[in-house]
């Protein structure tokens, strides 16, 4: 089943030729009321009723709360999104004193099947659209005032680079009528070399993160399957060459996980590549996710890690773990709802006892 068209979908032109009859004032009241307000367009209340009625008809938002967990200090909210075909989705809002930032997702799960990932666990089912990113992000900027919703990232469910041309265009629309700059964005990937330097070569400003997680191609074979394609060796060559076109430097993101990346012969070889790629490091302590028999790298471990790398001149960072105590992992709010969900469809199914 194709989802159906939300508004955020439409460029000006496309909204145009919908309602080739309304004066172009209409139109900017409309594109404004979208972008700049968050509104759909039965808030519009700037327009008449029957104008309201008619793009009502004509387009549907695609996002529709399906569940939310927030942490106890209530700065990290995730929030599964149930779209018109039925699929479902995550975003997470994540509060700092004057202002926010929203992770989004680019697919419904992901293809990459990465192990130690709930998204993918669950693999792949379709891309999303252009409305379904923007409306995430729309969504989040309403949801975080009066915070500005600063930054955005591209690191929820999906693998950004597989839906290459959406994203490069929702980055578009962000910019130019979300107005959050393109520094203020980065896109996360798993390593797609060709995109990689497709993306080098957009002269755009938008910040690259690459999900490493293993120095060696042994090593990040298994944990990242995608790398027999695109072994480490060609990853790297991508990402300096995104740097020169660009003058960003790359991240390359480290899921810490216990005695599998962070050992100290793990640091070494990291250390290696990350001062071939000039790159920053991202240390990230491994939420739990069912289906993965291991478990994150404890904090003093993290700290030694880290501590290696800057010793030897690699700038590396621990991100601050936030959502432990909600399903903040990617794909795992989706992936217990669901279960949850089969638990109840059995219970309800199940033979009643004799009475």
């Amino acid at each position: 089943m194709t989802a159906a068209r939300s508004p955020w979908d439409l460029d000006r032109s496309e909204l145009e030729a919908l309602l080739g009859d309304q004066p172009s004032y209409r139109i900017d009241q409309i594109w404004t009321g979208l972008h700049q307000q968050g509104l759909p367009p039965s808030e519009l209340t700037v327009l008449p009723k029957s104008l309201r009625a008619r793009l009502a008809e004509l387009t549907e938002p695609s996002l529709r709360p399906a569940a939310a967990q927030e942490t106890a200090d209530g700065l990290t909210v995730k929030r599964l999104w149930e779209l018109t075909d039925g699929a479902r989705i995550e975003s997470v809002l994540m509060h700092y004193p004057n202002r926010s930032t929203v992770c989004v997702s680019s697919q419904v799960g992901c293809a990459m099947a990465c192990g130690f990932c709930a998204t993918g666990q669950a693999g792949f089912d379709r891309h999303l659209s252009l409305g379904e990113i923007l409306e995430q992000v729309v969504a989040a900027r309403n949801e975080a005032a009066p915070r500005r919703l600063s930054n955005v990232v591209f690191m929820g469910m999906g693998e950004p680079f597989a839906n290459y041309a959406t994203v490069l265009t929702a980055i578009g629309r962000i910019t130019d009528d979300l107005g959050i700059g393109a520094r203020k964005i980065t896109v996360s990937t798993i390593g797609l070399v060709p995109q990689i330097r497709r993306f080098a070569e957009e002269g755009l400003q938008v910040g690259l993160a690459v999900s490493l997680h293993g120095a060696n191609n042994d090593l990040r074979t298994s944990l990242v399957p995608v790398n027999k394609r695109h072994p480490i060796e060609a990853v790297v060559d991508a990402c300096r060459m995104f740097r020169e076109r660009t003058g960003r430097r790359v991240s390359f993101e480290w899921a810490m996980i216990d005695g599998v990346n962070d050992r100290d012969s793990d640091a070494r070889e990291l250390i290696s590549v990350a001062t071939t790629a000039r790159a920053h490091v991202n240390l990230i302590p491994l939420n739990p996710t069912p289906g993965w028999p291991t478990v994150g790298s404890p904090p003093d471990r993290i700290d030694s890690f880290a501590n290696l790398l800057r010793q030897a001149g690699v700038n590396a960072t621990i991100r601050t773990n936030r959502g432990t105590d909600i399903d903040a992992a990617c794909g795992q709010l989706r992936a217990n709802a669901e279960r949850a969900s089969t638990k109840a469809v059995r219970v309800e199914m199940a033979p009643r006892s004799p009475s």
